[in-house]
């Protein structure tokens, strides 16, 4: 995965936490700013063909065992 589509998939989460948060504090400023972010970083992402839903990948840079490819072998 590039690392566009990772940070877009982060600002949406971020984004949905934000409203969340304000929805739950009765914000409506911060709801009405943060459903702004929302609606922005979802157009964004879908205009550059991220689905901001799918899962993320496990690290590519990481083997099975949780090391670095290249740690420990020769």
């Amino acid at each position: 995965m590039s690392v566009f589509a990772e940070a877009m998939r982060q600002r949406v989460r971020d984004a949905r936490a934000a409203l969340a948060l304000a929805r739950a504090e009765g914000d409506a400023y911060g709801t009405a700013v943060a459903a702004d972010e929302l609606d922005d970083a979802l157009r964004t992402a879908h205009r550059h063909g991220v689905d901001p839903d799918a899962p993320d990948p496990p690290d590519a840079r990481e083997s099975p065992d949780g090391e670095e490819p290249s740690a420990g072998r020769a």
